[in-house]
């Protein structure tokens, strides 16, 4: 069974779908890809159905990264099969512990940029939502995303072997 790995935000078309394609694209790198399942959601259902927004596919177009996406909302039902849950902000840190239905639930919930040490030692550990700015929004957003999923990374690698084992 793969380690699974889920990425939330609010709708699910700006911060999540960013970090799952890096994140997925990290993993390919890193020969990872089979071993590891990433996918993305958001707190709220206002954009089930939906694709990423117009500048989220841009951004991540213009750098490489793949930009197939359809929004859903997180189901507590997943905490079951999923081994990290990774929340864009603060908000969506407390929302998810919220809804997780036991203590390992919410023990698996954690934010991106804790796997940032720089981030972390500033005490900046929230990607700010884009939504309602312009590009260099969405531009800072990736190099947040990019930056923290070296250290998830890590994270993740060392949980697989330690599976394996």
């Amino acid at each position: 069974m793969p380690f699974a790995v889920c990425f939330v935000c609010t709708g699910n078309i700006c911060r999540s779908p960013m970090a799952e394609s890096v994140f997925r694209a990290r993993l390919e790198e890193a020969g990872l890809g089979g071993l590891v399942e990433v996918d993305s959601a958001g707190t709220g259902g206002w954009h089930e159905g939906d694709g990423a927004d117009h500048r989220t596919v841009s951004v991540l177009r213009t750098n490489g990264y793949g930009s197939e996406h359809v929004a859903r909302q997180f189901r507590p039902s997943w905490f079951a099969r999923l081994d990290l849950v990774i929340a864009l902000d603060e908000r969506h840190l407390r929302e998810l512990r919220r809804l997780a239905p036991t203590e390992t639930g919410a023990a698996k919930v954690r934010l991106l940029r804790s796997y940032d040490p720089a981030a972390a030692a500033r005490g900046e550990l929230d990607v700010p939502d884009p939504y309602y700015g312009g590009m260099d929004g969405f531009e800072e957003c990736l190099e947040m995303v990019e930056t923290a999923s070296e250290g998830l990374l890590a994270a993740v690698r060392t949980a697989v072997e330690e599976r394996a084992a």
